[in-house]
């Protein structure tokens, strides 16, 4: 069922045919009195009931609003014209914003790609484009965008992982475009049939649950460690080599294999350490004390 154009005129034209029934009507009903037949008194009141019926047919429709019309249960079409209109008496009226809205979901505890327990939330923007799929192809629209939204944020969360591994997969964490971009597919697809056009989803909660976070955040501090450690040793192995270069290109001094690597071993001691070192004055040789 597709949305279509209602039946409804302007509605302050229609109040002042309205006001000249109600006006014919009631000459014709005190006319009675000066010598009008029964006929004409009968029609006096014929009119004033048909303006009072009429009266029901008035109703606003606000910028960015649909009223959807209903005649003895079948649709009859929207209005979407804004101000006072009339239509049919004897049609119902059902309001429909087509605002943008937005929701945020509550806190969703699901497994991700790795099998990890983690916390996920997100807001969704969207708005009604057709408002009779969204008054009568799904029972409560406003409930069906809550309910489908969340499933496509859990369905969304499983299919990637938390962190970013090397083989390059999108992670939640670390591809937000690209997981947006995702959760917006997802759940337009699942609202489609209610006639609603998502704007936007992004996350706006991620973080592992708490019975493992404790965990995690040792394993993210070893990772830095460890990456930290990398970093230092690839400095401190350029720095060495500059070194080096620099000592053989001045000739300060003539140094053998085996005092480079002695040389190589003390610099990387002193450029990886975590404490300030202690120099040791060798008054011998490299042989002997």
């Amino acid at each position: 069922m597709n949305e279509r154009q209602g039946f409804s005129v302007a509605g302050i034209p229609t109040i002042v045919v309205c006001l000249l029934l109600a006006l014919c009507g009631l000459a014709l009903f005190t006319g009675m009195a000066g010598g009008r037949t029964g006929w004409e008194a009968l029609s006096g009141i014929g009119m004033e009931v048909l303006v009072v019926l009429m009266l029901k047919g008035f109703f606003q429709v606000a910028p960015n609003e649909g009223q959807v019309l209903q005649l003895f249960g079948k649709y009859a079409g929207t209005v979407r014209a804004e101000g006072l209109r009339w239509t049919n008496p004897f049609c119902t009226r059902r309001r429909v914003s087509l605002r943008v809205r937005n929701f945020e979901s509550g806190k969703l505890k699901v497994n991700d790609s790795d099998g990890n327990p983690i916390e996920i939330a997100a807001v969704v923007v969207w708005q009604v484009i057709d408002t009779a799929e969204a008054v009568f192809c799904v029972d409560d629209y406003e409930n069906f965008v809550t309910i489908q939204s969340e499933s496509a944020l859990r369905q969304m969360a499983q299919n990637y992982p938390y962190d970013a591994h090397d083989d390059g997969k999108p992670a939640l964490r670390s591809h937000g475009d690209v997981i947006n971009n995702h959760l917006r597919d997802e759940i337009q697809a699942r609202l489609d049939k209610a006639g609603v056009r998502v704007v936007e989803a992004r996350i706006s909660h991620l973080a592992y649950a708490q019975e493992i976070a404790q965990a995690m955040l040792q394993r993210q501090q070893a990772n830095a460690i460890v990456a930290a450690r990398e970093r230092i040793v690839e400095g401190a192995v350029g720095m060495v080599a500059m070194a080096l270069d620099k000592l053989r290109q001045q000739g300060v001094v003539e140094l053998d294999e085996e005092r480079k690597a002695a040389m190589v071993s003390n610099l990387l001691v002193v450029l990886c350490g975590d404490r300030a070192t202690q120099p040791v004055v060798n008054a011998g040789t490299l042989y002997g004390g």
